[in-house]
Order: C-alpha cells, then sequence, then structure tokens
C-alpha cells in the first residue's frame, strides 16, 4: 500500500483530527468489497449501545451491519491495509491501538442513523474510527451524505458516499450523522481499539 496515503493520514489526525479522501484505495479492491455487500442475508439490524446494554432503536438507528473477517480475499487485503495503517498510527503517534474491527454497512432506501459519537470523552476503546464507501457513482440527489460535526456542533464535512472515499476521524472528538439514503448504500465502517 502508498506510504504517502499513510502519512496523509497521520499529518491530518495531528492537525485537524480527521480527514476525507476520495479515490483512496485501489478500485478493484473497492469493487470487490462492493460485490460482497450483495449477500443480504448476511446483514442483521445494527444496534445502539448505551451502558452496556445493545439493543435495536429505529428511532436511531436503520442500518443493516455485517462483520468482517479474514477471508483469504478483498476483506483480508482491506483489513492488511488496516493494520498497517494501525501500525502506522501506533509508531508515528504512539496511540497503543491494539487491534481494528469492521463491518459493511447497509443503509435502504429512508435509513438513517442519528448524530452520535462513536467513543465517548475519555473511554478507552473505539480511537480512532474510518469509513470507507462503496458504492459506485453516488449522486448527491441519493442522500445518505456522512456529516461530521466539531466539538462546538458545527458543521465541518459532509461527505458524498462515492466508492472508494476514506474517512478516518478521531472516534471521541467528532460527533457525526448518516443522512436518510434514497438508494441502497453500502460502506465499511470501523474502529481501532486499544482494549484487549
Amino acid at each position: 500500500m502508498n506510504e504517502k496515503l499513510y502519512a496523509k493520514i497521520v499529518d491530518a489526525i495531528v492537525d485537524d483530527g480527521y480527514i476525507v479522501i476520495k479515490n483512496a484505495l485501489d478500485t478493484t479492491l473497492v469493487k470487490s468489497l462492493f460485490d460482497m455487500t450483495k449477500n443480504e442475508v448476511a446483514f442483521k439490524k445494527a444496534g445502539i449501545s448505551a451502558a452496556g446494554d445493545l439493543h435495536i432503536d429505529a428511532s436511531r438507528r436503520r442500518d443493516k451491519i455485517s462483520w468482517l473477517d479474514e477471508d483469504g480475499g478483498a476483506m483480508s487485503e482491506y483489513l492488511a491495509f488496516t493494520n498497517t495503517l494501525r501500525e502506522t498510527l501506533n509508531r508515528e503517534l504512539y496511540l497503543g491501538l491494539s487491534y481494528y474491527e469492521a463491518h459493511f454497512a447497509l443503509y435502504e432506501e429512508g435509513d438513517f442513523y442519528e448524530k452520535h459519537l462513536d467513543a465517548f470523552k475519555g473511554s478507552k476503546n473505539r480511537v480512532v474510527t474510518t469509513v470507507l464507501y462503496l458504492n459506485q457513482e453516488w449522486d448527491e440527489c441519493n442522500g445518505g451524505e456522512l456529516i461530521v460535526y466539531n466539538q462546538e456542533d458545527e458543521k465541518i464535512a459532509k461527505v458524498i458516499p462515492n466508492a472508494g472515499t476514506l474517512v478516518v476521524f478521531l472516534s471521541d472528538k467528532f460527533p457525526h450523522e448518516v443522512l436518510p439514503a434514497k438508494v441502497k448504500r453500502h460502506s465499511i465502517a470501523g474502529w481501532f481499539r486499544i482494549d484487549k
């Protein structure tokens, strides 16, 4: 993988705490990952965790998920990319990230995810969030944008979910939401963690 890409992510995390990179990964890999989302039977309704209680709440979140695992193919290639990124973040920023977890996310028509943080301030679980978009030729009228806010609740980024766009940000610093999708929207959401 491209050393310049890792360096760009590290610099952005230091300077701004987040980055949005278009066409970040090889188009063949992105297409292979997208093809894996066609097995919708593997997807389950996503839950919301509050005080250790994981539950379904369709008023706050409506996407479906399927966890990534080593498969000797496209998932393994993507996980190899994230492993090298984890090693780079640890080497350059001393974050102590112990592992990465990720799932495919499927948003069907009308699905959304309300504004939330991926980790509460001071928590020791999710440290850095990643999102990789998989849909080819996404039109802005299709909705499903990721809106990222700063800690003052000001909108700082509106991300169109185009294939190959990668978003990386500090999990406890940036509230974010997914606006309702008007067509099926596919992505991979992941987190670098420091718990064992």
